[in-house]
């Protein structure tokens, strides 16, 4: 089951739909994996643009819809822009801890292989 609520609305899965499965092949992509510890960080919504991806605007655009599809990630359009937040609630329902244990994986893993930190250029309302 999805839900939508107006045209421009976009497919996400039904918390009870979401498998565990498509959850870790959507988390197990480098790229997709540097979206999540983006929105991990932020202390609100986070338009597609302001997470810098190495790769292409259709390729970002693909691991966004990935990561919405397995119910990673909420989508809503704000204007022009797409706006995406964790759907931590849900994924810490379904499957407690793991969410967190992943991102703290992946901060060790930066940390043991001294990547540099996010790019994040995540815009702030002053």
């Amino acid at each position: 089951m999805t839900f939508m609520t107006d045209a421009r609305a976009l497919e996400h899965p039904a918390t009870a739909d979401i498998r565990l499965e498509v959850v870790l092949h959507a988390l197990s992509d480098p790229m997709r994996l540097i979206v999540v510890r983006t929105l991990a960080a932020a202390t609100d919504e986070v338009a597609c643009s302001d997470v810098p991806l190495p790769v292409t605007k259709s390729t970002t655009t693909h691991h966004f819809r990935v990561l919405r599809e397995a119910g990673v990630i909420q989508q809503i359009y704000r204007g022009t822009s797409k706006m995406n937040a964790l759907r931590r609630a849900d994924l810490d329902a379904l499957f407690p801890g793991l969410l967190d244990r992943v991102l703290a994986a992946a901060d060790g893993q930066a940390a043991r292989l001294d990547e540099p930190p996010l790019p994040l250029r995540v815009a702030t309302d002053a």
